[in-house]
């Protein structure tokens, strides 16, 4: 692993002699998610490699942290301060997508600390990178609980800037590698969407998923609407979407469930922040061979990215991802699982 300076006060840098120990313990700690059901009970629930370069070489975001700003900033610029910022167009060459040309998923994060149970990474973003503002500091804590696993996320800038951080996983309840999930049911406890442009970028407008396909509050197939003709879904290629939680943001409530009747597995998200990402694998054609060489294809998977809505910077009716100078962000996550 990379070298890297620690930029938390408090936070011991792992000497040399200890990254063994690290390397060790973590292995613990993902034997332990298996152990536990995480991975679904030798279903292997979540699409991954089994290589790094497949890692480094694709472009899905496969199981990746995102950042500095997770999912989409439309017209690849943003006002803050009375000043825009531009930013990477590395999204159909005209928006800006999950931090960039070299976003959170392509840098090598430092291993701070790690137990029989968490592991601590952590990253520094000077100011500037990918045309974002202020030195930026994260830490991201992962928890393997009795339950499943906990992502505690944590950053603080020098300048005032816009923080958005989530995790990519690609979830299949039934196996990675047993196709479509289409037959898997979801549960969203929401009311309204933000619905998007034919570049996927909000358009300011928020919307009742009442009489829609969007309408996911009762558990529902996948793929059960996902083919209508309805242009939200024609547009984005299936579910690609933000859904606004009826509770309040701000403490962890549920914000989504899913469930496999193959293999009897629910997945129940908790989260802090005020939307969620639900997509569907719409282009996961052309990845990498899988683990064991799984043929990962479109709709292989899905995600449920916690979040600020999408082009949160650039609507000010959507709730705020300012982080200002000194201030401390956060934000938890948790995924929990049952078998029945």
């Amino acid at each position: 692993m990379r070298e890297q300076t620690c930029c938390f006060t408090g936070h011991r840098h792992i000497p040399e002699a200890d990254r063994e120990k690290i390397k060790n313990r973590l292995e613990t700690v993902i034997t332990s998610l298996y152990q536990r059901g995480v991975c679904y009970y030798g279903a292997g629930g979540a699409l991954g490699f089994d290589t790094l370069e497949a890692y480094r070489v694709q472009d899905k975001y496969m199981g990746a942290i995102v950042g500095r700003y997770a999912n989409r900033i439309g017209g690849a610029k943003f006002p803050l301060n009375g000043k825009t910022y531009s930013l990477a167009a590395n999204n159909n060459g005209v928006n800006h997508l999950h931090g960039g040309l070299v976003g959170f998923n392509h840098r090598i994060w430092t291993a701070e600390d790690a137990g029989d149970n968490y592991l601590t990474l952590s990253l520094f973003s000077p100011d500037g990178e990918e045309g974002y503002p202020g030195d930026l500091t994260v830490r991201v804590t992962y928890t393997l609980t009795e339950e499943g696993l906990t992502i505690d996320y944590w950053a603080q800038s020098s300048q005032d800037t816009v923080c958005n951080l989530t995790n990519h996983a690609y979830f299949n309840l039934s196996g990675h590698d047993s196709g479509p999930v289409l037959d898997q049911t979801i549960q969203l406890p929401a009311d309204f969407y933000t619905p998007t442009d034919p570049l996927s970028i909000p358009t300011g407008e928020i919307a009742p998923v009442e009489g829609t396909p969007m309408d996911l509050r009762e558990p529902t197939p996948i793929g059960a609407h996902i083919g209508e003709a309805f242009p939200q879904l024609l547009q984005a290629g299936g579910y690609d979407h933000n859904w606004i939680p009826n509770d309040e943001a701000g403490t962890l409530r549920p914000i989504a469930r899913a469930f496999s009747a193959v293999t009897g597995i629910s997945m129940e998200v908790l989260s802090t922040l005020p939307g969620v990402q639900f997509y569907t694998g719409n282009y996961l054609n052309g990845c990498p061979a899988g683990k064991g060489g799984a043929p990962y294809a479109n709709r292989w998977g899905f995600c449920l990215e916690t979040q600020f809505y999408p082009d949160s910077p650039n609507h000010e009716n959507f709730p705020s991802c300012v982080l200002r100078a000194g201030e401390i962000f956060r934000h938890t996550a948790a995924f929990r699982f049952s078998a029945k």
